[in-house]
């Protein structure tokens, strides 16, 4: 497994929109396995392909606060919406900041892992916001395109006096 470069708001394929996956080679397992070591590296909940420079509709997530329970969605699509929540949204590909995003609290999606064998998967709260976010990412677009309101500018963190 490889740490990747993140892309950057400003870079062009980020605004690309993601060509299926129609088999899964070594190559696209290995780019997965990337994701995820990138992903965990930089503290990120979610990472889609095109972040990572590859115009693939691949995304992983991890909404769990030890990361023991990544999902790997293989050319998913929102099947499902419910209901409404608002609430700061940042971006590994947008570093140092966040915004005000409103987006479904429910979603189901239908995706393939793996095999290329679909499932569908149900979120809610955060999962369905990763959902969203992620798979925005596979049609062209980044949070910052909805946010609600200017960015804001995370803090650094505190150093702690010994």
């Amino acid at each position: 497994m490889a740490i990747r470069k993140i892309r950057e708001i400003g870079d062009p394929v980020l605004n690309k929109v993601c060509k299926p996956v129609l088999e899964v080679t070594p190559r696209i397992r290995q780019l997965i396995d990337d994701m995820l070591e990138t992903m965990y590296e930089a503290n990120g909940v979610g990472l889609a392909a095109p972040q990572v420079g590859i115009l693939k509709r691949i995304v992983v997530i991890d909404v769990t606060p030890e990361g023991e329970d990544p999902l790997v969605l293989i050319n998913p699509k929102i099947l499902e919406t419910d209901g409404e929540q608002t609430g700061e949204e940042g971006c590994l590909s947008v570093p140092g900041k966040f915004g005000t995003v409103t987006r479904p609290s429910y979603v189901k999606v239908s995706a393939c892992n793996e095999q290329l064998q679909r499932f569908e998967i149900e979120g809610r709260d955060l999962l369905a916001r990763a959902l969203c976010h992620e798979i925005d990412h596979l049609e062209g677009h980044l949070y910052t395109e909805i946010a609600e309101g200017p960015l804001m500018t995370v803090a650094p963190p505190e150093e702690e006096e010994e």
